[in-house]
């Protein structure tokens, strides 16, 4: 488990881009004792820091090296680099949050806030009384502050909702690139409460949900998935975009249309079907071949 590695700072439009175009001039830019990261990327040294975070959490980057680290670009990372540069599609988005929201080890807080915590309306305080509760069950040994938790929860309302009112800094209202996704809305300002919801129907697209899907059903290799698993488990599709059944049927029929999955809601079985044998990197391949088309 991790929490507030990137200490305070929400990950911003830009960042990931100009992070990845460093990293391949110089794979140990954040640990180059001959270089400044700080004049290299633009950015204040506690930056530095969340940068270096935030590409590993979002897995675009991994850190290897015993006694001289450097950083590699995963696979995934050269795909979304080779064809989305400056990560402006919404597919990307889709792809970013799902890898974020799904990594319990670096970033524990936003899997526990989209796959555990069900409130309807979210408010700071009952997140950090709930998730303190769910640390102490995963490690009872586990010893963790409570402004961790606080700055956690504060940098997820920031990656996700878009408070700009046009009256503040510039330098310090840049957006993160994850508020196009929608996925909270704040339902009372006086009492900062927040609320989950989903994305429109457009935004995820086909491949992008059919690569989640396959993705969290790699450890049984099934060909048939009961739809309750895709609705609820942790990790999969409804939970990590706030989908309800109804939404969920939507994107099933839409992947049934275009012959990537049979739905089968009779005799007695709620399933899809895979009518492919794409992996998750294949399905992400295909949709930016077809956006390329």
């Amino acid at each position: 488990m991790k929490f507030r590695a990137h200490d305070t700072f929400a990950i911003r439009k830009g960042w990931l881009h100009k992070g990845m175009k460093h990293i391949l001039k110089n794979p140990r830019l954040f640990v180059d004792k001959n270089i400044n990261p700080m004049d290299e990327l633009g950015i204040g040294s506690n930056m530095v820091k969340a940068l270096r975070y935030w590409l590993q959490a979002f897995g675009l980057t991994i850190e290897t090296g015993a006694t001289t680290k450097k950083q590699e670009f995963t696979e995934l990372g050269k795909l979304i680099w080779n064809n989305d540069l400056f990560m402006e599609e919404d597919g990307t988005y889709c792809i970013l949050h799902y890898l974020l929201a799904s990594n319990f080890e670096q970033a524990t807080a936003w899997h526990y806030f989209f796959n555990t915590y069900n409130m309807n309306e979210i408010t700071k305080e009952s997140f950090i009384n709930d998730i303190k509760s769910y640390i102490s069950i995963q490690d009872s040994e586990y010893q963790v502050s409570e402004r961790l938790l606080e700055d956690d929860f504060d940098c997820i309302i920031k990656t996700y909702y878009r408070a700009s009112d046009g009256n503040s800094n510039p330098e310090s209202n840049i957006e993160s690139p994850l508020t196009e996704l929608g996925l909270i809305k704040l339902i009372d300002k006086k009492n900062k409460i927040y609320a989950k919801v989903a994305p429109s129907f457009a935004t995820i697209n086909p491949l992008i949900a059919l690569a989640i899907i396959i993705k969290e059903n790699e450890k049984e290799k099934a060909t048939d998935i009961k739809i309750s698993k895709i609705e609820k488990d942790p990790c999969n599709l409804g939970r990590i975009f706030n989908l309800n059944n109804i939404q969920i049927a939507e994107h099933l029929d839409n992947l049934q249309k275009l012959g990537y999955i049979k739905v089968v809601r009779a005799a007695g079985l709620d399933i899809i079907k895979l009518q492919t044998e794409m992996t998750f990197i294949d399905c992400v391949k295909k949709y930016y071949e077809n956006l390329n088309n």
